[in-house]
């Protein structure tokens, strides 16, 4: 969710930094779920993207939800480029890309009836303003030249950066989609725990969600293109961490870490100020270029942890953010994997049994190896398609062990929202393979046809 945060007043000590993170601390019974899933609208007659104006566009479809559905609007400068409702936003990315932030909610039936309810709510307005809505992980057949940019001062300086640090990280920004979920901690030691469990296990939901096999009309020789994108981003604030998996982490090793990544912007009376590149160690001492004198508040420390972007985040929560955006029913899978394998102690142990095998470079080796090949990637003698059997099963003992009812009670409980993953399991098969074999087969190379067949 790209918004500015809030609260908090004057940054004093840098223990302070410290004490946000460990806010989060929650216990078991006040954990909650967040899903949040991104997807590309489109004018139906032209497949082209939606422009930010006009009576076909993001704005249109932004104010639709707002009329129809009563959505709070957030501006920016004027524009509308958000939307709010019961703990939930809707928030775009810089092409144009409609987010939802779910509401954090107890169960992933919840959750799931918040995505359907959401996705209905968006082909209603889409369908009487002519748009449609598709999820994958990559824009398949626009160039970067055809996408709009959203009115939003954060996505102009960032765009700016991009090619100062990585030469993919336009293509993030503008042509690709992600889902992830979000999710409580109850100690620094669960913290480092489900933290080390996610980064570990992050390329085996990069194989099972990989959903972007093509790029510019053309199969692009990997099956999550949105992966490779985030590895020649910026070296910076990306990757699997390594430090996270040694001796003695824990907040504090986060905030150092986080405290030399550089900035982004300063966010100030509705205006994105140009901070790039420089220190949040220099605006704790009012040294800061940008603000001279001036230091920051603690609602600015929040908005510089949304600037980092590796395989998963803490902030007051964690955030899985390995997986591709995609077809309806796997929005769903994502936060049912995750809370599966974290939110039971004898599942996080024994996916922190299967993810304290692999060493750095293994995790390495296989994030790479899910992004060219899915499943049927390895690394380190390591088979992606074994870890996804091993880990869907913990993530399922996890659920059947919550025992949290749904549809009345007539469900026993979330382990069906793991349907999809465990047929990809069972057939060694993602999205992009199926996406592969239609373009290779029955569409005859004719990629428009995604449009029609894999539209919301």
């Amino acid at each position: 969710m790209s918004i500015p945060q809030s609260g908090g007043g004057p940054i004093e000590r840098y223990e302070q930094l410290v004490e946000y993170l460990e806010s989060g601390c929650k216990p078991r019974e006040d954990w909650r779920i967040g899903t949040e899933h991104e997807k590309f609208g489109y004018c139906r007659d032209t497949l082209l993207p939606l422009p930010y104006d006009g009576s076909r566009s993001v704005r249109a479809m932004l104010e639709g939800l707002r009329d129809r559905f009563g959505w709070a609007p957030i501006l920016e400068q004027d524009n509308i480029i958000g939307l709010e409702l019961n703990g939930a936003n809707v928030s775009l990315e810089p092409g144009g890309q409609l987010e939802l932030s779910g509401a954090p909610l107890r169960s992933i039936h919840e959750t799931c009836d918040e995505v359907n309810e959401h996705l209905r709510e968006v082909k209603s307005v889409a369908d009487d303003i002519g748009a449609g809505f598709i999820g994958l992980g990559a824009a398949p057949t626009w160039t970067q030249e055809q996408m709009p940019m959203m009115p939003k001062g954060r996505y102009r300086l960032m765009t700016d950066y991009m090619d100062r640090v990585g030469t993919l990280g336009k293509q993030m920004m503008y042509r690709t989609c992600t889902v992830q979920v979000n999710l409580d901690f109850g100690s620094e030691a669960d913290m480092v725990q489900k933290l080390r469990v996610a980064l570990a296990q992050q390329p085996v939901a990069t194989a099972l969600f990989a959903n972007s096999p093509f790029l510019e009309r053309r199969p692009n020789g990997h099956k999550s293109w949105r992966s490779r994108i985030w590895r020649d981003l910026d070296p910076a604030r990306t990757g699997l961490l390594p430090f996270v998996f040694e001796d003695g982490f824990g907040f504090e090793r986060w905030v150092d870490y986080a405290l030399d990544v550089p900035m982004y912007f300063v966010y100030r009376d509705g205006r994105y100020i140009n901070a790039l590149g420089q220190s949040f160690r220099d605006f704790l001492k009012g040294e800061l270029p940008a603000l001279p004198g001036e230091v920051p508040t603690l609602s600015d420390w929040a908005d510089h942890l949304t600037t980092i972007f590796p395989e998963a985040r803490i902030k007051k929560f964690m955030e899985m953010r390995g997986a591709d955006g995609g077809p309806w029913r796997r929005l769903c899978a994502l936060p049912a994997f995750w809370v599966g394998l974290t939110y039971d102690q004898d599942s996080l142990d024994a996916a922190w049994d299967l993810a304290r095998q692999l060493d750095a470079e293994t995790r390495d080796g296989l994030r790479v190896a899910a992004s060219v090949q899915g499943l049927q990637g390895e690394a380190g003698g390591f088979r992606l398609h074994d870890l996804a059997r091993e880990a869907v099963a913990i993530a399922e003992a996890g659920l059947r062990a919550r025992a949290i009812p749904g549809a009345r009670g007539m469900i026993p409980d979330e382990t069906h929202f793991l349907n999809a993953l465990q047929e990809s399991v069972d057939t060694g098969s993602v999205p992009a393979d199926d996406l592969l074999d239609r373009y290779n087969g029955e569409w005859d190379g004719d990629i428009d046809r995604i449009f029609a067949e894999f539209s919301y």
